[in-house]
């Protein structure tokens, strides 16, 4: 009985041994043909392609992309990432860089905004900023740009216009209020919310039209005095900043009465 509960025990042991080699040969056969996929970022085609053949996988090219960080011919960006387990001749894809983006800035000068933006895009650039100068002539003309016209080596620019303006190269424009009748006081607000500058003169237009002969007020109005004659006369265009002659008279002064004796 001892002698079979030997023989037992040691075909069990047997059995263990056979079952513990398999599971530890079908592992080596398993792992065998994986590959831990390297890293290949930054390397060159060429390098990458080699270090990819040693761990036993093959690369695909698959997309060129421009980048200002990394070299034209090395690895831009690859997948799987490095450290994972692939099958033996699975293929890592990479894209490659092609460097920095350098292109010849077009010469915008003379054209109107839209074209120059237009032309900005067409070179795969960007609009920077779009300032507005006031002069006179056609609107939304590109008089400058920064970076210059034809300037080499330049890597993927915003490309800003100085662009023309002229609406807001002409003053604002007021008709001409109706300042007599008002006191002085009273003329100078209403003048002053136009931007329009008051001044004492014997040229000032009378109410039927012709000229005033009343002569300059010395030294500072009285507010209360009335205008009786301006030039320009009411009605007529001015901006601002402009000067008004004014004429000045004086308000009537009230009867008085005087009590019978």
């Amino acid at each position: 009985m001892k002698r079979f509960f030997t023989l037992a025990l040691g075909a069990l042991a047997l059995v263990a041994v056979a079952l513990l080699s398999a599971f530890i040969a079908m592992r080596l056969a398993i792992h065998g043909r994986e590959a831990v996929v390297p890293t290949l970022t930054g390397l060159s085609v060429d390098d990458a392609s080699a270090l990819a053949a040693s761990k036993g996988i093959h690369l695909n090219l698959e997309n060129s992309f421009y980048s200002a960080d990394v070299p034209a011919g090395r690895v831009l960006a690859q997948d799987p990432a490095a450290g994972s387990r692939v099958r033996r001749e699975w293929p890592v894809r990479i894209t490659q860089s092609l460097g920095a983006q350098v292109v010849n800035i077009p010469n915008l000068t003379g054209l109107d905004e839209r074209a120059a933006t237009v032309g900005i895009r067409r070179v795969a650039l960007e609009l920077g900023t779009v300032a507005h100068l006031a002069i006179v002539g056609d609107s939304d003309i590109v008089l400058a740009q920064t970076p210059p016209a034809n300037a080499g080596g330049v890597d993927g620019p915003r490309i800003s216009l100085l662009v023309s303006d002229p609406d807001t190269a002409h003053p604002v424009a007021y008709v001409m209020p109706s300042l007599i009748g008002f006191s002085y006081a009273t003329a100078s607000v209403r003048a002053a919310s136009a931007g329009l500058h008051l001044v004492l003169s014997t040229e000032a237009a009378s109410p039927a039209g012709e000229p005033s002969t009343t002569a300059p007020s010395a030294g500072i109005p009285h507010y209360s005095s009335i205008i009786v004659a301006q030039n320009p006369l009411p009605g007529h265009r001015v901006v601002k900043g402009d000067t008004v002659h004014i004429a000045l008279g004086h308000a009537a002064q009230p009867a008085t009465t005087t009590s019978a004796q």
